[in-house]
């Protein structure tokens, strides 16, 4: 339709380091639907999405492989875009940070910004992470190590220049305060506000001379920009900003931008950097930056878990296409994905969602009604007027679905908008049950009311369907193909009867979801990753710890080791590492403060069983009484794992 102006999303450009797991697929296939829905709804939608491919860890990785970096990041950037496309994502352009047009432009802002009295030039001593591309001072450490991924930092020292952040700090924060939608969700405001913003913010490090492989300062060339900087100007350069001229029609339409949607685990640069860079030339900031959830791997013991190559726990998006296809793929990380807390996903959980949802409640009700319609009617399906009172019912929930649809879409809750949908399809499908068509067709008397209740059925599908269409485009198509008839205009769709009187379903339905047998699929899943035989564990790397003294029997049977369960959660304020629980053991709940932030959110931490020493002496933390302590293993990078039950334990069981 077009006639509600222009809307302009984007996701975070991809970092070509590797292929991309499920987890940064997620974002994709969520930026689709929201793109997909938009055109639905009437906009005119540019969607941009593209790979990030300079830096210090490109280079080190390109040299790996003996390949210059630009072979390096073209393999990488051509397999991020093929994934894109298996996902069937209807993105309008695809950005690479080596287009010649975007890194000239890179090279006028730099300039811009320099001349402008933004950006300086000075030496950097600290603590950098050559994972993260990030220089740390000390006390930004957390527990000696990157704040962001954990690993080790090592010193360095280098001239470079720097950008004034404190000078917009103030005014951003104003914007914030003034903008309470521009920063979703509300979590992840408070975040940057607390731990960032107002403690104050350092000047920026945005060039390096320690690596080549970056866009050259022109007027500085044994320095390159900065990757973040160089990164984040591509929703405009990819738009036609131009820095020192005319821009493009299309940039002075489409800009500020209406929706960034990123990975929780950037929202700093992107709601802190980006619209400061954004102040100091003079531009608006987007409208909205949407910091989305990951998508964790369900580990064996039922704890959720970060996709590591190193932990041999990833998934990749064409492996699951394999399986199940493109739409169920689509269904489920759409559908799993909370709104703030991070979702999980793993092989079973697959499995459990195609043949619940997928095959029973949409295939299943997709098959009967076209059958039915077939077998009673030789597929005609006609509306005969003969109404009862469950009709009401259904076609108030099948009309309703829409603006509740809507109204999920406008806050971006995705999946609660698709269970809107599939309760739309449950309806139905209690419909069937509620009008049994097959005691009707069993009398003469009542063939005009089996005609009017099978038109009921195909309507609601067809709506459902229409509405699908964001989602899950295939199947939507499908099912629209198979009960003859085409998409409803989404302006039209909060009325019933759009399916023409005299209609004709398909004669051979197709199965749109079969049920899959769980053992077969995990039969297959280890053929295509082998476990790792047993013997090769006695050739595991093992980790050496200082020893401590030994103590007596006596000394162990003081210490007092139960099961706990975590009833409630939440970080302490102030610090960066630290959660406290609430932990129930047996009738008494303990306040107990533990330093595994990193690993853990809050909302995570909620219902899981876990080993606690529960007679430790009180003491504060922070500020904050701890009551015991929970039970970790550490590995040699220092990343931390709660002991939990291996198998299912009441709260207060006595370890030992």
């Amino acid at each position: 339709m077009g006639n509600k102006g222009n809307y302009y999303i984007t996701t975070a450009i991809a970092y070509t380091s590797g292929k991309p797991h499920i987890g940064n697929t997620y974002e994709i296939v969520l930026a689709d639907s929201i793109a997909r829905f938009r055109r639905q709804e009437g906009y005119d939608v540019f969607f941009q999405t593209g790979t990030d491919e300079h830096g210090q860890k490109i280079e080190l990785k390109a040299a790996e492989a003996g390949v210059t970096p630009k072979e390096f990041v073209d393999n990488i950037s051509g397999q991020v875009r093929n994934i894109w496309d298996l996902m069937n994502t209807s993105y309008d352009k695809f950005i690479r940070t080596t287009d010649e047009d975007h890194e000239k432009q890179v090279k006028k802002i730099f300039k811009k910004l320099y001349d402008k009295g933004d950006i300086y030039k000075s030496s950097y001593e600290g603590l950098y992470c050559t994972p993260c591309e990030s220089f740390w001072t000390e006390s930004q450490l957390v527990d000696g190590k990157c704040p962001d991924c954990g690993r080790e930092v090592q010193p360095a020292k280098e001239e470079a220049y720097f950008f004034k952040m404190s000078k917009y700090a103030d005014k951003l924060i104003e914007y914030i305060n003034t903008h309470p939608e521009f920063i979703q969700p509300v979590s992840r405001k408070n975040e940057m506000m607390n731990n960032f913003l107002l403690p104050g913010l350092q000047d920026l490090c945005v060039s390096r001379t320690s690596f080549t492989w970056g866009i050259p300062v022109d007027f500085d060339p044994k320095h390159v920009v900065y990757v973040w900087l160089d990164a984040l100007t591509n929703y405009i350069t990819g738009i036609g900003y131009e820095c020192d001229g005319e821009s493009t029609d299309q940039f002075k339409a489409l800009w500020p931008a209406d929706l960034h949607l990123i990975g929780k685990d950037i929202i700093r640069f992107h709601t802190i950097y980006w619209p400061i860079f954004l102040m100091a030339l003079d531009l608006p900031l987007p409208k909205q930056v949407f910091g989305h959830p990951w998508l964790l791997t369900k580990a064996a013991d039922g704890g959720d878990d970060k996709m590591s190559k190193s932990k041999g726990n990833v998934i990749y998006a064409d492996e699951l296409v394999d399986f199940f296809g493109v739409d169920a793929v689509r269904y489920f990380v759409l559908h799993e994905m909370p709104f703030e807390n991070d979702g999980a996903i793993s092989w079973p959980l697959m499995v459990e969602r195609v043949n619940s949802d997928l095959a029973n409640t949409l295939g299943n009700l997709v098959n009967r009604t076209i059958s039915m319609s077939n077998k009673y009617f030789g597929g005609v399906v006609e509306d005969k007027g003969v109404a009862e009172d469950v009709d009401a019912d259904l076609k108030a929930v099948v009309t309703g679905t829409v603006s509740a649809v809507e109204k999920k879409m406008a806050d971006l809750r995705v999946a609660d908008a698709i269970t809107e949908i599939f309760n739309l399809f449950k309806r139905c499908n209690k419909y069937i049950d509620e009008t049994m068509p097959w005691a009707l067709a069993k009398d003469e008397a009542k063939q005009d009311r089996l005609a009017t209740v099978l038109y009921n059925l195909v309507e609601g599908i067809s709506i459902g369907a229409t509405l699908l269409k964001a989602f899950m485009p295939e199947t939507s198509e499908k099912i629209l193909a198979q009960i003859g008839t085409k998409e409803i205009p989404y302006d039209e769709l909060s009325t019933f009867g759009h399916y023409p009187n005299g209609g004709k379903v398909t004669e051979t339905p197709e199965i749109l979801f079969a049920r899959l047998d769980l053992d077969e699929v995990m039969a297959k899943v280890a053929e295509l990753h082998p476990a790792q035989p047993e013997e090769a564990a006695d050739d595991e790397e093992g980790i050496d710890i200082e020893a401590k003294p030994e103590i007596t029997f006596d000394d162990f049977m003081k210490m007092q080791f139960q099961v706990g369960k975590i009833v409630a959660c939440e970080a302490v304020k102030g610090s960066k590492k630290l959660l406290c629980s609430q932990v129930k053991i047996g009738s008494q709940t303990k306040q107990i403060v533990s330093g595994i932030r990193k690993q853990y959110t809050p909302e995570e931490m909620v219902g899981k069983k876990v080993m606690v020493l529960v007679n430790l002496k009180p003491a504060k933390l922070a500020g904050v009484l701890s009551e015991g302590m929970l039970l970790c293993a550490e590995d040699a990078e220092g990343n931390l794992s709660l002991m939990t039950p291996e198998n299912p334990m009441p709260n207060g069981a006595e370890i030992c």
